[in-house]
């Protein structure tokens, strides 16, 4: 299946609310509110359709008409889908509810350090493997690392013979970085993640997500020596 031929609808929920970041996705982040970030380079590629803001501040709706125009569109949260413990898939069912579209990508503005290169290959995969052995994808970070649960026992490995870290199974932990995945599949599954996805690895330094104030501050840091030019 040909992007050029099947282009992707961008979905990228902002809260107002955040709870260990207060007002998270509309501060300053490198110059600009963070939102913008990942908004602009999803703007600048070809790839996408459209771009969609499932939002329920008017403060964000504001900022995206000031600094990314007509060009991202609006989808008014309800208010029976607000607030901290919805689901995600809830939040995805009610935008596919009012949207056209066949596949969707779907990010988060926590995400500044992820590179349009790295999504422009996971959705060629995604149109590569779909309708073969996979039906969604979606982005991880892998580890070839020991592993222990909460009561301290091994989880993938053996401590007794002690083989390389290099060597053990590798473990996949979802990032949230983005999902990919079609219409029919999000219908049959109620879930961005179908019965059969592929797990996209993300390069580390692009993975990371800002869930707390040193992750901010951090996040911020490594973007302005990635992005020197955002500072300029």
């Amino acid at each position: 299946m040909s992007i050029d031929t099947q282009r992707i609808i961008a979905l990228v929920p902002i809260k107002g609310h955040s709870e260990r970041v207060p007002f998270k996705n509309i501060r300053n982040f490198a110059g600009k509110p963070l939102l913008y970030w990942i908004l602009s380079m999803l703007q600048d590629y070809s790839a996408v359709k459209d771009i969609f803001v499932d939002t329920d501040n008017a403060e964000i709706k504001d900022i995206i008409h000031q600094y990314l125009g007509d060009s991202v569109k609006i989808i008014d949260r309800p208010e029976s889908i607000c607030g901290d413990y919805i689901s995600m898939n809830q939040i995805i069912e009610y935008d596919l509810s009012v949207i056209k579209g066949d596949h969707f990508l779907q990010t988060h503005s926590t995400n500044p350090l992820l590179k349009v290169a790295t999504i422009d290959q996971a959705i060629n995969k995604y149109f590569s493997v779909i309708n073969d052995a996979y039906d969604s994808l979606f982005s991880v970070n892998r580890f070839q690392s020991r592993f222990y649960d909460s009561k301290g026992n091994p989880i993938n490995h053996d401590p007794a013979s002690l083989i390389r870290t290099q060597d053990l199974s590798p473990v996949y932990e979802e990032n949230s970085n983005f999902y990919i995945f079609s219409r029919d599949v999000f219908l049959q599954t109620s879930s961005r993640i179908g019965k059969k996805p592929y797990l996209f690895e993300v390069p580390k330094i692009e993975c990371f997500d800002i869930d707390d104030e040193s992750d901010f501050k951090m996040a911020e840091k490594m973007f302005l020596i990635t992005n020197p030019q955002a500072s300029s």
